[in-house]
């Protein structure tokens, strides 16, 4: 043991771990400024948000030093039993006798709350980097694909179970990491296409095209629903030819309805856009009979599929979704306004953040967030006090060090000679990636307001040992990737 000591010290990332205490410095500051009430003598007691902090952070950096010490080969033997573990605890959270703010994802135990999803991640991140680098893995077989999406989606499904739709979310996050080790990028496309879809389609639903009857939403939606069938057979059949026979009878059709419709007879277009939808359809799986390339299905599925989402879309927001999510949604579209509701918090924070200016109004300073006009401006909303104590200047160099957090994280996770460490590299990667993306992005009204913590920043225990559970076990494996092993 004495002999892999020097060796794991001199193999430690250092530059990691001074990202990783400038974050939580910062964090400690920011929520410093986000609690802080006029009048306060002791920013340093228990009794304060910011003193609290304090022993979230101590506590962390012993945990990080407890994770240092245990030996690499320690994560992947336990992975699945840590992986087990977790999975039970998040279903009896479910049957948690207390609910905070809608959600039982909360384990109560005195004076202390913890919430299991928040350690979820890094045995979700251990189990899949486990099993995908155990001996015959392919991520291109369905029985191995289907496996790792099912260690993915178990633990999501008992957060949503949970009543705690944003943590659940999270989890989607791991594709990024599957893209990665080699899964079909047409995978990663068909997400952002649904994206686009939902965005549009409910966007721009109830809006006429031109003087006719025909929704933009819808009209949009199938249109590149074609064009993207098109271009698919292009890129994955190798058929430039067919794409463009394809493409033209697609939109040479829809043109010439849609001119009827302006100038002749007016009618809903899409309509017709849906028949050579069912036309196209029937046209892929007949090519695919043909020339015995299962690619053709595959497209012939995606347009299937598009079409189906297309039609379920506005059923979901409307009959699905919680009424304070669907308004978020609606808010974020600028189909609603509500700046009394839903609204509200963004509206608030994007006030905080422009009052800002370029260096910021100072420590302890700020007006929005002092008069507590930001609900959770210290955990979900604390990049706003960020914006207004440090100005642009700040906010710039917080997201500067999240980024040098991330090209680390890249690095490290190419270095790793066993895929075990590069898959939870990439894991890991993933998890900070989602967070400060759609955290800063909901702050600044970029992405749906979802309750997602920003890592390091954001006020609690829970968040901050959650996420240097994930770094400090990757910090960890990568420390023992040159160690001789006995």
């Amino acid at each position: 043991m004495s002999k892999k000591n020097p060796g794991v010290l001199r193999s430690l990332d250092w530059w990691t771990i001074l990202i990783y205490l400038m974050l939580i410095s910062f964090g400690w500051v920011s929520v410093c400024g986000a609690s802080y009430t006029y009048g306060d003598t002791d920013i340093f007691a228990l009794s304060t948000r910011s003193g609290m902090q304090i022993v979230w952070i101590g506590t962390s950096l012993l945990l990080g030093l407890v994770l240092l010490l245990l030996d690499d080969r320690f994560y992947e033997t336990f992975a699945y039993v840590l992986f087990g573990a977790m999975l039970i605890l998040l279903f009896a959270t479910i049957f948690n006798p207390h609910s905070i703010k809608g959600s039982r994802s909360w384990l109560v135990m005195g004076p202390l709350r913890l919430q299991p999803a928040e350690f979820a991640k890094f045995a979700t991140a251990l189990a899949l980097a486990k099993f995908m680098s155990r001996y015959g893995y392919d991520i291109h077989k369905w029985k191995d694909f289907l496996a790792t999406l099912a260690i993915m989606f178990t633990p999501m499904a008992f957060i949503v179970l949970q009543r705690e739709t944003g943590s659940a979310l999270v989890y989607l996050c791991f594709f990024l990491m599957l893209y990665r080790e080699g899964m079909t990028g047409s995978v990663l496309f068909t997400g952002v296409a649904m994206v686009v879809y939902f965005v549009v389609g409910i966007r721009f639903a109830n809006v006429e095209l031109l003087t006719t009857t025909t929704s933009v939403g819808k009209f949009t939606v199938l249109l590149l629903i074609h064009l993207f069938s098109g271009f698919m057979v292009w890129i994955y059949c190798k058929d430039g030819k067919d794409a463009l026979r394809i493409l033209a009878v697609c939109i040479g059709t829809t043109v010439a309805c849609l001119l009827f419709s302006l100038y002749v007879i007016p009618f809903d277009v899409v309509w017709v856009q849906l028949v050579l939808s069912a036309i196209l359809i029937g046209y892929l799986v007949w090519q695919g009979l043909g020339t015995r390339l299962r690619n053709y299905f595959w497209i012939a599925l995606f347009a299937v599929g598009s079409v189906a989402f297309f039609n379920v879309a506005d059923y979901g927001l409307n009959h699905v979704l919680e009424p304070h999510q669907r308004t978020r949604i609606n808010v974020l579209l600028g189909l609603e306004e509500d700046l009394r509701g839903a609204g509200y918090n963004v509206h608030q924070s994007e006030i905080a953040i422009g009052s800002g200016g370029l260096e910021g109004k100072g420590f302890l300073n700020g007006t929005q967030t002092k008069l507590k006009y930001v609900p959770e401006q210290d955990t979900d909303f604390i990049f706003c006090t960020v914006g207004e104590e440090e100005g642009f200047v700040g906010s710039a160099g917080v997201l500067i060090l999240f980024l040098a957090l991330i090209l680390r994280l890249i690095h490290l996770s190419e270095r790793q000679p066993y895929r075990f460490g590069r898959v939870y590299g990439y894991c890991v990667l993933s998890v900070f990636l989602f967070h400060v993306f759609i955290n800063v992005g909901m702050v600044l009204g970029l992405t749906p307001v979802i309750g997602i913590p920003l890592p390091f920043f954001s006020y609690g225990g829970s968040s901050l040992w959650g996420f240097t559970f994930l770094l400090f076990i990757f910090l960890r494996i990568d420390a023992g990737r040159n160690l001789a092993r006995s």
